[in-house]
């Protein structure tokens, strides 16, 4: 049977996943034994592009003087050089405050971070993004592909 963190450790299995909220603590673990350079960049309060953006390039520690938008973010996930890693892991807790509140903004989040999973697994990277719900949005089965 294969571990979590072996599991974590292949790029053809990673993408963006929803899972429970409180599964964020134990796969912060599990990323991190998998030698997965992972960011908890959590959603609460993020109502809308603007918070977004803020919220995930001060997470991902962007370099200074690029954009903030949906393209630079989509460039900046698929490039990450100043981490320099052999592998990255984005968990997301409180993500539904922003389904809730802006749900375009939430679509188009995880259109960008699918993106980014298709072109570093293209690069032989594991790329996770994990986005936490509430159990109510589990009603049979848990940790579900986001697409």
């Amino acid at each position: 049977m294969t571990s979590l963190a072996q599991m974590l450790e292949d790029p053809r299995q990673a993408g963006v996943y929803f899972v429970l909220d409180e599964d964020i603590a134990l796969l912060d673990i599990a990323c991190g034994g998998a030698g997965l350079h992972t960011l908890r960049i959590d959603l609460q309060g993020c109502e809308d592009k603007q918070r977004l953006l803020l919220r995930l390039a001060e997470g991902l520690a962007t370099p200074t003087g690029q954009g903030s938008n949906w393209d630079a973010l989509s460039d900046q996930l698929r490039d990450l050089s100043w981490l320099g890693a052999s592998g990255y892991a984005l968990l997301l807790p409180h993500a539904a405050a922003l389904r809730d509140a802006d749900e375009a903004s939430f679509e188009t989040l995880l259109d960008i971070l699918d993106e980014a999973a298709v072109d570093w697994q293209a690069r032989n990277t594991p790329f996770w993004a994990f986005l936490a719900l509430p159990d109510r949005d589990f009603p049979d089965e848990q940790d579900t592909p986001a697409r």
